[in-house]
């Protein structure tokens, strides 16, 4: 009977979920923009509120690991920590991408998607200007390219349109629309991350005791973070 609080910041989504046994109990979720610093703790505080229950009471926390947003990454990571500090909880890490992939492999039907054998899903998480981060699986979930960082061209995913139908999604997908233009290339739903794509990885990862170092983790960037200074604030 495993209740395991879910964190979702990779993205422009700041997301908390609560899961009992793998399946989603509550859900709170902004879609709206970055502002994850003022929302995520209270997000959590209302989730607790709402189902009359602690980080005392939970088994563990699980925190989308990234790749993704720098600054989203360290909010939703270092929230996760307090949690299990605090509360002696074991941590959960989950890639943003594998959630997003396990997720509609495991629920084709609920975004109106027909599957079939040689159906290939590819979340996609938007890493500014053309970049994109992805990764590709098979309709039984089977890792087919790891997690990379690419530019997106017309021949990006070239090899595997020639061979597949490959299903595109996640908030990358949409600079690919009018680049890649192809009979067996699909756009779907969803578009954004959630924290409820979580739940069953989580379970999942909890029963085989797949836990992170709570004082040594850090999130899956994959680039390093660049800062840049805006044009009008150099001298």
């Amino acid at each position: 009977m495993a209740k395991i609080l879910l964190l979702e910041s990779s993205t422009e989504v700041c997301s908390v979920a609560l899961a009992k046994d793998g399946q989603l109990v509550d859900l709170e979720e902004n879609r709206e923009g970055l502002n994850h610093s003022e929302l995520l703790t209270s997000f959590v505080e209302t989730i607790f509120i709402r189902n009359n229950i602690s980080a005392s009471r939970l088994d563990a926390v699980a925190v989308s690991k990234g790749p993704g947003s720098y600054t989203g990454l360290r909010i939703g990571v270092s929230a996760a920590k307090g949690l299990c500090y605090a509360a002696g909880l074991p941590l959960i890490a989950i890639s943003t991408l594998e959630s997003m992939a396990k997720y509609l492999i495991n629920h084709p039907e609920e975004f109106q998607l027909k599957v079939d054998e040689c159906t290939l899903f590819c979340p996609m998480i938007d890493a500014r200007r053309m970049e994109i981060y992805y990764s590709v699986y098979s309709h039984k979930g089977e890792i087919k390219e790891p997690v990379t960082a690419k530019v997106v061209t017309e021949d990006t995913f070239r090899d595997l349109l020639n061979e597949y139908k490959l299903v595109l999604y996640g908030n990358g997908a949409q600079k690919c629309k009018d680049i890649i233009v192809d009979k067996n290339a699909v756009f779907s739903e969803p578009q954004k991350a959630s924290a409820r794509f979580m739940a069953e990885i989580a379970e999942v990862y909890f029963k085989k005791q797949k836990f992170e170092d709570v004082a040594y983790f850090e999130p899956f960037y994959l680039k390093d973070f660049i800062a840049t200074i805006p044009k009008n604030k150099v001298l």
